[in-house]
């Protein structure tokens, strides 16, 4: 009830201020053409779509307001308000004082309405004259403008108006998350990654819904973020990747800063020290903390499993202790990943030992504990949660634990996996991953005993070892990422393969726009786009 009286007041207030507007410059009746909202190219596909077949024109004119005391809403007015601007070059502003001289207008509001269940759920109601977004909060509302984002046209009307026109088609969009955890992992550790290519990873994952960066920080060909209390990781740990680059690290300064603007686009960074296997670039720097009874040299190959920490040791302890307790004061999210993977020279029973005191110290700094699924057979709180990649027995055993599971099957999500035969970059252990592949699987019933209550959400990783630079990450990361959000944030009976290619095709031209070097597969017709700019690595 108090949505609807919502709803009305809103209306009352655009209609009078639209007669006023009227009055005031005695602007004439636009007649819209026909469009169809359901019709449109949104991924991830949205709950539910009405149409109501006419549009909204956006123009120079239009203006954003927002709830103005509602925490975060005036910001995502002014992020909607800057994309338009990049999109079409209409400077809109936001929460104007001055008086009103427009038509039409976009309302970004605070709703209270105990219909929204999801913290990123959101209502978008387009009409003529408005487009209201309502979201209980200021990361639903964020949520809601990507979808209004992908369904401003790319090419303004210029016959209806003496403006030109972005027209926007008309009807009713109910959207929510079917998944809490929608990620991608960026393995910045074999190859490294600046922070100005992170962030426009982040501006891509963003523009498609996704929540999570997971950042594989550390592992036996570099270590990544700045430890003050062990400086020697990244001065030494820091120097080297895989094919003896000069490799690199942040600064804590530097990871503050992605973090905060991961944060600006509601993406949650997730650091990643794996241990006690993958240990080698930080046993390097401090051989202290070795356990397989050799003295480390630098390593820049791609082999693994032959790395370990002394699992008996205090020091190691109070290491990882140290660690974790930097990494966390500077990231505010609920989760620190500690690895976990293929130690296989680590004993079973010191491995076992291991993971259950270090789950402990993530604990003591406030954070859950994420692990790949190797790390269920330790003695672990239920909070911890167990990200599958290869052993189903492991996910199973997870569930029967009580964790919490992140879907990240090697044969179905890991983007370092090749096309196929002929691509240029990846790997093939687990197979070769076509972008119909990568789409056509149901989480929610991939591991047979695993429902959907068990599931945190998904989670594709990309490693780095065949890859060193942008170019080469956009090539295996994009399209198939763009299917991952749809899997983890749409409903099954909303995921289909071919009406899902089409809707993908015309993603083009924004990808164009942000030059993502993406994979362009002969599986997809691509939309041409009036952007100059060529993809590359044709097939």
């Amino acid at each position: 009830m108090k949505k609807s009286i919502l709803i009305k007041s809103l209306v009352v207030l655009i209609v009078f201020t639209a007669f006023v507007a009227c009055q005031q410059e005695k602007k004439k009746v636009i007649n819209f053409p026909m469009t169809d909202l359901s019709t449109e190219n949104l991924i991830p596909r949205p709950l539910k779509i009405t149409p109501t077949n006419s549009a909204f024109g956006l123009d120079k004119n239009t203006i954003i307001y927002t709830s103005q005391n509602a925490a975060g809403f005036p910001e995502v007015g002014k992020f909607l308000s800057e994309k338009i601007k990049w999109q079409t070059d209409l400077d809109l502003a936001v929460n104007s004082t001055t008086k009103a001289t427009t038509q039409r207008i976009i309302f970004i509001n605070q709703s209270d309405s105990t219909e929204f269940s999801s913290k990123e759920g959101y209502d978008l109601y387009i009409s003529q004259d408005s487009i209201i977004l309502n979201a209980k909060t200021a990361e639903g509302a964020f949520r809601g403008i990507q979808t209004l984002r992908q369904i401003i046209p790319e090419v303004s009307n210029d016959t209806l108006s003496e403006n030109k026109m972005w027209l926007i088609p008309t009807g009713k969009i109910i959207d929510y998350p079917n998944f809490e955890y929608r990620g991608s992992m960026l393995d910045v550790a074999r190859h490294f990654f600046s922070i100005d290519d992170v962030k426009k990873y982040i501006d891509v994952l963003a523009y498609y819904k996704i929540n999570t960066l997971h950042l594989h920080l550390a592992d036996d060909q570099g270590w990544r973020i700045e430890i003050k209390s062990w400086p020697k990781l990244t001065e030494i740990g820091g120097s080297s990747e895989v094919g003896g680059g000069p490799g690199g690290f942040y600064t804590q300064e530097e990871y503050k800063d992605l973090v905060a603007y991961a944060a600006k686009h509601f993406i949650t960074i997730v650091p990643e020290i794996d241990m006690p296997g993958h240990t080698n670039a930080a046993s390097v720097a401090y051989p202290i903390l070795n356990g397989n009874g050799k003295t480390p040299k630098i390593y820049t190959g791609t082999e693994v499993g032959f790395s370990t920490f002394d699992t008996r040791k205090d020091t190691v302890y109070s290491f990882i202790d140290d660690v974790v307790r930097e990494i966390s004061a500077i990231t505010p999210g609920p989760y620190f990943h500690a690895g976990g993977d293929e130690s296989h020279v680590t004993k079973k029973k010191d491995f076992i030992y291991f993971v259950s005191k270090v789950d402990k110290i993530v604990k003591k700094y406030g954070k859950r504990m994420i692990g790949w699924d190797e790390i269920v057979h330790a003695d672990i709180d239920t909070t911890a949660i167990a990200q599958f990649w290869a052993n189903e027995d492991n996910a199973k055993l997870a569930v029967e634990k009580g964790l919490k599971i992140i879907l990240s099957p090697g044969k179905k999500a890991y983007l370092d996996m090749q096309y196929d035969t002929l691509s240029k970059y990846g790997l093939h252990w687990a197979g070769y991953i076509s972008v119909d592949t990568g789409y056509v699987w149901t989480p929610e019933r991939y591991v047979q005993g695993i429902n959907k209550e068990n599931i945190l959400g998904v989670e594709a990783p990309l490693w780095s070892e065949t890859i060193s630079n942008m170019d080469e990450l956009e090539y295996l990361a994009f399209p198939r990422m763009i299917g991952y959000s749809e899997l983890s944030w749409s409903i099954e009976e909303n995921r289909n393969w071919d009406d899902y290619k089409v809707r993908l095709g015309n993603q083009a031209p924004y990808l164009d726009k942000m030059n993502v070097k993406y994979y362009p597969s002969k599986l997809i017709d691509w939309k041409k786009s009036k952007y100059t700019y060529k993809t590359i690595n044709k097939d």
